[in-house]
């Protein structure tokens, strides 16, 4: 299974004890998979449609809980591409209607019933624990995760760019830096760091998924750094190298083409170490001369032969 399911199928298993909170998360999975529909009768039905088994026994655990009602469902035609199976919950009874309808902001004191799609009512949303308890129910519906192992991205996915603005606003209150991308008609919020996705998580109260990634991001971390040392000690070595090939390729230049006798006694001194010892670091070099040289008077000595050997390459 994919992590992004362990995550769902934790948040299912939670639920607030506060009856606002539950009224928060309903309203949430409402307003982004529930349909109102009349029937040719003319009687109202709520539904809320979803593939995730999860998402399903959240609707019916918190219908029980806060309203006493328990819902039907039916499962309907799958198309034979898809391997997930399609299933409604329906409501049909009016007075539990008015009453689920009021609870979540939906019906206004004048007996307005307002689109499902529009803004939640920040009445709802008031308290801290209704709006971490928003989050998870909106999680639960639209949202994603990606394989931490693999990449850091967290999404929901709005089909009205006023309920991606929404959920945005209600991230940034716990200091998420939600942000929005339009994609195939639809409002992307995602989150790419690591940190906030952590955070999301706990705002949720997915507290063992939050271990696991924490674990990921810790290994994952240990890893990027030890690659850094070693590509870093790996470019030290190589540029190590190829200035100690640099060296002695000057110092054979000088021998055969001007002779150390023409230099300076301590130049050839130095040059006469450094082919002794081609692998020897600047700092080494320097020890096995008499008296010991540090490796920047050294690095001197090396710098006057490559000047000679290229003034008379000339």
């Amino acid at each position: 299974m994919s992590f992004s399911y362990d995550v769902k199928e934790e948040l299912e298993k939670h639920t607030s004890d506060n009856r606002h909170c539950q009224i928060a998360e309903l309203a949430a999975i409402i307003h982004y998979q529930g349909n109102l529909i009349r029937t040719p009768q003319g009687q109202l039905t709520l539904q809320i449609t979803t593939e995730n088994p999860f998402v399903l026994r959240k609707v019916f655990t918190l219908l029980s809980k806060t309203f006493n009602i328990e819902a039907s469902e039916c499962e309907n035609n799958t198309p034979k591409e898809k391997k997930s199976t399609v299933s409604t919950v329906s409501i049909t009874e009016e007075k539990k209607l008015m009453e689920i309808f009021q609870a979540i902001k939906l019906l206004d004191g004048e007996g307005v019933l307002h689109q499902l799609r529009d803004r939640i009512n920040p009445l709802i949303l008031k308290q801290s624990c209704c709006q971490r308890a928003f989050l998870r129910g909106a999680f639960l519906s639209i949202g994603s995760i990606s394989d931490p192992a693999k990449g850091y991205h967290l999404e929901l996915v709005c089909s009205r760019q006023i309920q991606a603005n929404q959920l945005c606003q209600i991230m940034n209150i716990f200091g998420l830096e939600g942000k929005i991308v339009e994609r195939k008609n639809h409002y992307v919020v995602y989150l790419k760091e690591g940190a906030h996705i952590v955070d999301f998580l706990n705002i949720c109260e997915a507290h063992v998924a939050l271990m696991e990634l924490e674990n990921l991001r810790i290994l994952k971390e240990m890893r990027n750094s030890i690659n850094r040392r070693v590509n870093c000690e790996t470019a030290n070595i190589a540029k190590t190298i190829n200035a100690a090939s640099k060296q002695i390729d000057d110092i054979l230049f000088i021998r055969d083409h001007v002779g150390f006798s023409k230099i300076a006694d301590n130049l050839r001194e130095i040059a006469e170490v450094r082919l002794e010892y081609p692998e020897a670091t600047l700092q080494e070099l320097g020890k096995y001369l008499d008296p010991p040289v540090g490796k920047s008077g050294v690095n001197h000595r090396l710098r006057k032969l490559s000047e000679i050997a290229d003034l008379n390459r000339l």
